[in-house]
């Protein structure tokens, strides 16, 4: 048989498309031509190809061979697509049984020697392999990652011996996952003495999923406090705990020890657009992608460029970002809950009551209005933390563990899925309608409020949305007046 068709794989964005590697041999000079749209990576592995399958003691066809990785439209880069070429070769070239390739995917770099190296978007290719009904066979390395999502496959540390299982003469290991239980630890909330305020809020911001911004004065807490939420966020999904460590796999970033984890994401204030977002030659996520299912924590927010801040707006409405390149365009998801401190003035201790700041109101305008109105509006709670007196700190007892907190939060969570099916945070402006009608007394409260502290259509429904999960934190199911009062207190930069 001198044409032979292998399942394999690309890599774009999260998703796995599948790829067709249609090997034929024809009479002729020898030689190798791959074509279907290949980047350089890819055009070099016809010579990785050829010393890894004559490395093998097995026979390189002195042919013309033709390589098509249908379909052709699809851009196709890394060395992924080592293994299911040689394995095409040896199969249009008889010397090993194509029989079985229609029920097998493989994936892998290969070495010279013939040994199988590690790719990214591993996990990614899995799952997709999983929905096909068909088995991955994959390098050794590859195998502990691809295994959590519990698909059919088979790991080899090199060609040989993908080439005796499909003769038959030795069955290729199942993968197991990496010892452990996919979580990992994060800091105690009990560790924080007073700041009850700011504790409230955070709980509330778990409960319902909303994004907080602290301000205030250095050494107050805000840092230690935004570090404690992945700590009481309810246990992530498994489906959403995959899309997470697929993320992570296609930037070759292993997770698995800590999969079932909600991320928590911390860049720093320098970082640009294209590293927040995502973007590059090759579209690559961003830190509001790796913050998917968890936390993004943007310290120090106004030091942030202004054009950096602009570009979160849109993925914290949709839930996703989109990167449009020349080529193509990629999908990455981004539902994040969005976490900010910053000071409350360039010098930071505006308001700390000891008469340190020296800041003019213009300076102060200027620096608070780096933050723009749009990004303000999209942020549910605004809170100040406030210095507590170190005399005051050792007095105060500890806080309540996380393990506590987390319980009242699940339980507020439940409540809002078993009513819409979704947090509080998505609720559109017609589920507003429907799950945070108000009474004629509340109605009333809350557009005298509007009026005065001059709030969007926006905020409006942001105020709302956080007066429905105070209502599910105390199991009731009207929102009452307190519900909104603690709700507009909760956005302290919008009074005038």
């Amino acid at each position: 048989m001198s044409l032979a068709i292998v399942h394999t794989r690309a890599q774009h964005g999260v998703e796995a498309p599948p790829v067709s590697v249609e090997v034929h041999l024809s009479n002729g000079l020898p030689s190798l031509a791959i074509v279907g749209l290949p980047e350089t990576a890819v055009k070099e592995s016809k010579d990785r190809v050829r010393s890894a399958i004559l490395n093998s003691h097995l026979e390189f066809p002195a042919r013309r061979i033709t390589v098509n990785l249908a379909p052709a439209d699809l851009p196709k880069e890394g060395g992924r697509y080592d293994l299911p070429i040689a394995i095409g070769i040896l199969a249009a070239s008889g010397q090993i049984p194509a029989e079985r390739l229609n029920r097998l995917e493989f994936i892998g770099e290969l070495a010279l020697s013939g040994a199988l190296r590690p790719v990214t978007g591993a996990l990614p290719a899995a799952l997709a392999c999983a929905g096909a009904g068909r088995t991955l066979v994959l390098g050794t390395d590859n195998g502990p990652e691809a295994a959590i999502t519990g698909a059919e496959l088979r790991t080899a540390d090199n060609l040989l011996r993908v080439c005796a299982a499909l003769h038959n003469r030795e069955r290729l290991p199942r993968p197991q996952p990496a010892a452990g239980d996919g979580q990992r630890h994060h800091p105690e909330l009990s560790d924080v003495r007073g700041q009850q305020q700011a504790k409230r809020a955070l709980e509330v911001a778990a409960s319902g999923g909303h994004n907080l911004l602290m301000f205030g004065p250095p050494g107050t807490g805000k840092t230690m406090l935004a570090s404690r939420l992945p700590g009481i966020l309810p246990p992530i999904e498994t489906r959403d705990a995959l899309d997470v460590a697929a993320i992570y796999s296609v930037i070759g970033e292993d997770c698995t020890g800590h999969w079932r984890q909600r991320p928590f994401r911390a860049p720093h204030h320098t970082a640009s657009a294209p590293a927040l977002v995502g973007g590059g030659t090759y579209p690559r996520p961003g830190e509001i992608s790796l913050a998917h299912g968890g936390v993004l924590f943007l310290d120090e927010l106004p030091e942030f460029q202004r054009q950096v801040l602009e570009v979160l707006r849109e993925p914290l409405e949709s839930g996703e970002v989109r990167i449009a390149r020349a080529r193509a365009q990629t999908r990455y998801p981004a539902r994040f809950q969005l976490i900010a401190a910053m000071n409350p003035c360039p010098c930071g201790y505006f308001g700390s009551g000891d008469n340190r700041c020296r800041c003019t109101s213009e300076q102060i305008q200027r620096y608070r209005n780096r933050i723009s109105g749009p990004l303000l509006d999209r942020i549910d709670l605004q809170v100040p933390v406030t210095a507590v007196a170190p005399t005051e700190l050792h007095k105060a007892p500890p806080g309540e563990p996380s393990e506590t907190v987390q319980r009242r939060v699940v339980a507020a969570r439940a409540t809002a899925l078993q009513r819409q099916g979704k947090p509080n945070c998505e609720l559109n402006p017609a589920e507003i309608d429907t799950h945070c009608s108000l009474g004629q007394e509340q109605t009333h409260y809350l557009e005298q409020a509007v009026t005065k502290l001059g709030l969007s259509t926006r905020a409006y429904h942001r105020v709302l949305k956080v007066a429905r999960t105070l209502a599910d934190m105390e199991a009731v199911a009207d929102i009452q007046k307190a519900h909104l009062a603690e709700a507009l207190s909760f956005r302290a930069l919008d009074r005038p």
